[in-house]
């Protein structure tokens, strides 16, 4: 056994395309991996509904897989919602805020995502934190840029008084390269439970499968998806 297979990693999973991409890259890693899922009141709630049918699935597909992946946690975050209404919470249009951010932008998400991951992971002797944030194709998001990230990871070391790892997997990797890793990681099989379990249509439309998945098709987050998969499966010299 390697240093790395002896780490105990925590998955931050939504239950959308990059997470569960995320999810794969650390069981293929770490010898033991845990999930852990966050209800924040977001629109696009149906991601919470795919969380146990892909873990499920990455369990089948292979017995290291299955042997590695841990327990599931879901915590409630509903706090975020109470702080401000977003796109992300709130039935309203998608469009840019007067400081030039999105308004699907929750200003303190990852935050405070990882700061309860990091107290989860205290509790579970958990060592590595792992999330999909991505500073190539991250709507300008302030708390998905790699400093803010590394920044947070000493922070949260601190904190707990522990060694910590914040790992990003997906941080310099556009969608076209995201639909890369699910195939090098676990082929035809993997990408195909990306493109029909997983949710990232911030309209949780959840009616019409394309080719790169179920969505309305409209949204930044579709569209991103789209794109990605498009570059991916058509790429230019």
């Amino acid at each position: 056994m390697t240093a790395q297979t002896q780490r105990r990693a925590l998955v931050l999973f939504s239950g959308g395309q990059d997470s569960a991409t995320c999810l794969a890259w650390a069981l293929q890693r770490y010898g033991h991996v845990e999930t852990l899922g966050f209800d924040y009141g977001q629109r696009h709630r149906v991601e919470l509904d795919c969380r146990q049918i892909i873990r499920r699935k990455l369990a089948s597909y292979s017995p290291l897989w299955a042997t590695r992946l841990g327990q599931d946690h879901m915590l409630d975050a509903g706090v975020l919602k109470q702080l401000g209404a977003t796109a992300m919470t709130e039935d309203r249009a998608i469009a840019l805020q007067a400081d030039g951010l999105p308004n699907t932008f929750v200003p303190g998400r990852n935050l405070l995502f990882f700061t309860l991951a990091a107290a989860l992971a205290y509790r579970r002797n958990l060592d590595v934190l792992v999330g999909g944030m991505s500073q190539t194709d991250y709507s300008g998001y302030p708390d998905c840029r790699d400093n803010t990230l590394k920044a947070l990871q000493v922070a949260l070391g601190l904190g707990i008084d522990r060694p910590l790892t914040l790992e990003t997997p997906l941080m310099w990797l556009d969608k076209a390269d995201t639909w890369e890793l699910a195939h090098q990681l676990g082929g035809d099989t993997l990408v195909e439970l990306i493109r029909n379990d997983t949710h990232t249509c911030y309209l949780n439309q959840r009616d019409t499968l394309h080719d790169w998945g179920y969505g309305c098709g409209q949204c930044p987050a579709c569209q991103l998806r789209a794109s990605g998969h498009q570059r991916w499966l058509s790429p230019q010299d």
